[in-house]
C-alpha cells in the first residue's frame, strides 16, 4: 500500500510560500513552531514530534544519513543553498498541483509559479478574504462602494478558492444569515476607521464568506491548531454549523483541525458540501500522525477528505507533508485490507481520491 502512495501525485489544496533564503538556526527553529519565538533557553525545537520527524525523514534528501545533528543538518543546507534546498525538498513531495495562499507572510516568500516550477506541478491561487477586504479598505474607498469593490475584486482574482482567517480574529461562531448592505457598510467604516486595517469583525467575515460562495469559489476555513494568535476555544468547526448549512452547495474545506478533527469529519459526515484534510497537524506529530490520520476517517466519507501539508516557510514541511501523510494513509488502509474491512482494490481506490481525485473534483482542476 505504500508503495502505490508513494506511486501517486499529491494534490497539495493548501499550501503557502517558502523562503527564499538561507537560514540561520534561530530563524530555522522558529519555523518550526506556531509560536512567535522558538522557546526559552535551552529548549529546542528539534526536541519535538516535528523536530524528530525532520532529522529522521530530511537528511538523506540532502545527502546525509537519517538522523543527523541538528548542526550538522544546518551546515548541509547553508552548503547547498536556498534554491538547491527548495528544489530538492518540493520535488521530493511528489506533488502535480499545488493551491497556495500567498495573502500571508514576510518578504522573500516564493509564491505559486516559483512553487510550481520548483515542484514540477502546477500552482495555483487561494485568495485570503480579509487579506483582500484590508486592502480595499487601505485604499481609501467609500464605505458605501466598500462591499462593490471587494465583490469586483475578488471576481477579478484568478484564483481556483478563497479562505477565511475567522478563527483567527472574531472566531467561527458566523451566523448563517447573509448581512444587509446597511450592515456591511457600517462594519466597513469602523474597518477604514482603523490606522491599520485589520478584519476583526463577525459581520465582515461573513460577507466576506458570502462574496466568494456567490463567486462559486470553494471556500478554505483555518480550523483549531494554528499560530498564537488564534483563540483555539473559538476554532470548534461545530461552531460553523449555520453557516456551512448555509453555504451549500458550495464547498467548504475545513483545514487543519486538530484537535476538532472528530468534529470535522462528523460535520463531512452529515453536511453535503463539507470537505476535510489534517494539514499543518500531520507533519506537526510527526511520528503520531498516523493516529490523527485514522480518527480523522472514523466518520469523514473518504470521498470527503483531501491532501495539505499546510507547509510555510520551509521547504522541509512540503516533504515532511507528504511523506508522513502517504505513510500514516497507506498504514490505516493497508490495516482495513489486512482485516478484511475492505478489499486491496478498494484501498487502491480510496488512496487515489484522497491524494488527488478528492481535490481536482472539488476544485475543479
Amino acid at each position: 500500500m505504500l508503495e502505490y502512495l508513494e506511486s501517486l501525485p499529491l494534490v497539495d489544496h493548501h499550501c503557502h510560500g517558502v523562503l527564499d533564503r538561507d537560514l540561520g538556526r534561530e530563524t530555522f527553529e522558529e519555523s518550526l513552531t506556531e509560536a512567535e519565538t522558538a522557546g526559552p533557553p535551552g529548549v529546542s525545537m528539534f526536541d519535538t514530534q516535528v523536530g524528530f520527524a525532520l532529522r529522521r525523514w530530511c537528511p538523506p534528501v540532502l545527502g546525509l544519513d537519517a538522523h543527523a545533528e541538528p548542526d550538522a543538518y544546518l551546515e548541509r543546507r547553508a552548503e547547498l543553498g536556498a534554491a538547491e534546498v527548495n528544489r530538492r525538498f518540493l520535488r521530493a513531495a511528489r506533488l502535480e498541483t499545488l493551491c497556495v495562499d500567498a495573502g500571508y507572510g514576510p518578504g522573500g516568500m516564493l509564491g505559486p509559479p516559483e512553487l510550481g516550477r520548483l515542484a514540477g506541478a502546477r500552482g495555483h491561487e487561494i485568495v485570503r478574504l480579509e487579506t483582500l477586504a484590508e486592502q480595499v479598505a487601505a485604499d481609501g474607498v467609500d464605505a458605501a462602494r466598500f462591499a462593490g469593490e471587494v465583490r469586483s475584486r475578488l471576481d477579478a482574482q484568478n484564483a481556483v478558492g478563497a479562505k477565511s482567517v475567522a478563527a483567527y480574529r472574531a472566531g467561527l461562531e458566523l451566523a448563517g444569515e447573509r448581512p444587509s448592505g446597511p450592515e456591511v457598510a457600517a462594519a466597513a467604516g469602523r474597518l477604514m476607521a482603523q490606522d491599520r486595517p485589520r478584519v476583526c469583525d463577525e459581520v465582515l467575515h461573513r460577507f466576506l464568506v458570502f462574496c466568494a460562495v456567490d463567486a462559486g469559489l470553494p471556500v478554505q476555513f483555518h480550523v483549531g491548531y494554528g499560530d498564537v494568535d488564534a483563540d483555539l476555544r473559538r476554532g470548534d468547526p461545530l461552531l460553523l454549523i449555520e453557516l456551512l448549512r448555509a453555504m451549500d452547495p458550495v464547498p467548504a474545506m475545513l483545514l487543519h483541525n486538530y484537535p476538532f478533527h472528530r468534529h470535522a469529519g462528523y460535520l463531512a459526515q452529515v453536511l453535503p458540501n463539507v470537505y476535510v484534510d489534517a494539514g499543518l497537524a500531520t507533519h506537526n506529530l510527526g511520528y503520531r500522525a498516523p493516529a490523527l490520520i485514522a480518527e480523522l476517517l472514523e466518520l469523514a466519507p473518504f470521498g470527503k477528505v483531501l491532501y495539505s501539508s499546510d507547509a510555510f516557510g520551509l521547504a522541509e514541511l512540503y516533504h515532511l507533508g507528504a511523506l508522513l501523510f502517504r505513510r500514516g494513509l497507506a498504514g490505516f488502509l493497508a490495516g482495513g485490507a489486512d482485516d478484511g474491512a475492505w478489499t486491496a482494490g478498494d484501498a487502491e481506490r480510496v488512496a487515489a481520491l484522497i491524494a488527488s481525485g478528492n481535490a481536482r473534483r472539488v476544485y475543479g482542476i
